[in-house]
């Protein structure tokens, strides 16, 4: 029992002391640096809008503006982590299928993109808004184009 208490406890001193040298900035998702060079894969749009991933208006609207911003989209971080797990490149990757419309965290990202955008931010301003969380503060229900 003895061995198995010690076991634990130096497994819990290990984890703790070396998250001293982890780097949160260097764990910044996929995106890509610089805008497309070929067409990008199309965002979901009109009836692809619809069902049972699309049962709020705030999950169109994300899509919508997506759809109007892709290469800026394209350049983003997507703070889910969906490159770990599906493989995603960028942000722009979570609208082309329905996977946006069903984190929060993607939708915020992209509201946050559009409004930045037409606020004539740059997409590498937007990714260093985006990197530092700026995009937590996105309302939603009350995103409108």
């Amino acid at each position: 029992m003895k061995r198995i208490l010690g076991c634990i406890a130096l497994g819990l001193a290990t984890m703790v002391a070396s998250a001293q040298w982890s780097n949160p900035s260097e764990d910044i998702p996929a995106y890509n640096a610089s805008a497309p060079t070929k067409p990008l894969p199309p965002v979901l749009s009109g009836d692809q809008l619809t069902g049972v991933y699309f049962s709020h208006p705030y999950q169109v609207t994300a899509y919508k503006m997506a759809a109007a911003i892709p290469a800026v989209l394209h350049q983003q971080p997507c703070y889910c982590h969906c490159d770990r797990e599906m493989h995603h490149n960028s942000l722009h990757s979570c609208f082309e299928g329905t996977h946006g419309a069903a984190c929060s965290t993607c939708m915020r990202e992209a509201v946050y993109a559009y409004q930045q955008t037409k606020k004539g931010q740059t997409p590498a301003q937007i990714r260093a808004g985006i990197e530092r969380g700026e995009w937590q503060q996105v309302d939603l229900v009350n995103a409108t184009m």
